[in-house]
């Protein structure tokens, strides 16, 4: 066959295909205008006239680009051009079916909103243009930023509501048991927790090392119970120590032994025989001579030294306190200006009730020490002219030199 042929038959083809089409329009035309009423089918009469010259119009465009192409495009671009007609007529079939199975109010109400849609929309559009026009751009954000607040607070307000609504609808002590229960859930899972990682690291570590951890805390608490026994032995030790030191007599003659004799001599005449427990040279001490008096006869020892004339201890240079666990010691460490010698005076306390007369009306100078011993050991001086604390406050627990003292405050 020649090419002029099969252009024919494609011809003649697409003529028949353009007559099938005119045809089915037409048959649709009738129809419609038998179901619509006289103002519908002038509309759709007018849709119909502008069809055919929109139809027109686009077989005109084809064939001058059919002219542009070679015949193999054209014959593509004719199939095409005659398919779509028979689509359009198939898909406005449909939308008649469609729509005579509506009745006609619901039919013209759907048109209505959806022509009302698209002009809502561009209503709308146009106000948010105009506003945006009239307002600087720091106003718009400003404005922006507080519809974002506003949107908010009104969440948050809500979210307030509705907890307030829960809350009111359970009785106070539901609320209170609920609370319990999730803090006594909160704890079970801290200590499961705990549990938890204390097992895993004891999982990790090998048994020997395990055992080698309980060997050392073992032989910690051996060491602090030792290290007590052996502070608490040593002091008594200390104790005995230094009485059988003070006690013992050396070989050599100390050059202060005469004036100890004398004064004991002096002492034993005027106050009586037994008024000292002993009397010796404290060779850790310079040889001063040391007489330990009897609590009942302190007093008028004291009061000897400070007014004989051949004695004439005139000045007390210190008073001090000591806690030997065992017992409480007072020292007093006098000066004769006249003999220019030294002397110290000591006697021993009960522990549980120290009390002894106060030398502040012999020497005014042992008033501040007698405080400080009482405001540190605990001693009553009794007949001191003010006895008081005056390092510690009246209402401080305990004597902080007293060996077995306990903060009372232990957190602090």
């Amino acid at each position: 066959m020649s090419e002029k042929e099969d252009l024919a038959k494609q011809k003649a083809a697409a003529a028949a295909k353009a007559k099938a089409a005119a045809l089915a329009k037409k048959q649709a035309k009738e129809e419609e205008a038998a179901e619509k009423p006289e103002g519908e089918t002038d509309a759709a009469k007018q849709k119909a006239a502008a069809k055919p010259k929109a139809a027109a119009l686009a077989r005109k465009q084809a064939k001058a680009e059919a002219g542009e192409k070679p015949e193999g495009e054209t014959d593509a671009a004719k199939q095409k051009a005659a398919a779509k007609p028979k689509a359009a007529a198939l898909a406005r079939k449909q939308a008649k079916a469609e729509a005579g199975e509506k009745p006609e109010g619901e039919t013209d109400a759907a048109k209505q909103k959806a022509a009302a849609k698209p002009k809502a929309a561009a209503l709308a559009r146009k106000q948010a243009k105009a506003e945006a026009g009239e307002k600087p751009e720091g106003e718009t954000d400003a404005a922006k930023q507080k519809a974002a607040a506003a949107a908010k607070a009104k969440a948050a307000a809500l979210a307030r509501k509705q907890a307030k609504e829960e809350a009111a609808e359970k009785p106070e002590g539901e609320m209170d048991i609920a609370k319990q229960k999730a803090a006594a859930a909160a704890k079970a899972k801290a200590a499961a927790l705990a549990r938890k990682q204390a097992k895993e690291e004891a999982g990790e570590k090998p048994e020997g090392e395990i055992d080698a951890v309980k060997q050392k805390a073992a032989a910690k608490a051996k060491a602090a119970a030792a290290a007590k026994a052996k502070s608490a032995a040593a002091a008594k030790k200390r104790t005995a120590v230094q009485e059988s030191e003070e006690a013992d007599t050396p070989s050599e003659i100390s050059p202060n032994q005469s004036k100890l004799d004398q004064i004991v001599s002096a002492i034993e005449s005027h106050v009586g025989q037994g008024a000292l427990l002993e009397n010796y040279i404290n060779r850790l001490s310079k040889d001063v001579p040391t007489l330990v008096a009897n609590p009942d006869t302190y007093f008028s020892i004291a009061k000897f030294l400070r007014y004989d004339e051949q004695l004439d201890f005139s000045y007390l240079s210190e008073l001090h306190g000591t806690d030997f666990e065992s017992h409480m010691e007072i020292y007093v460490h006098l000066h004769s200006f006249k003999m220019n010698q030294s002397v110290a005076l000591k006697v021993k306390l009960d522990r549980d009730t120290p009390v002894i007369p106060s030398l502040v009306p012999l020497w005014s100078g042992a008033n501040w020490p007698e405080c400080e011993a009482y405001d540190l050991l605990g001693i009553n001086f009794y007949e001191h002219p003010d006895l008081k604390r005056i390092l510690l406050g009246e209402d401080w627990k305990g004597y902080p030199l007293r060996k077995d003292y306990e903060p009372y405050d232990v957190e602090v």
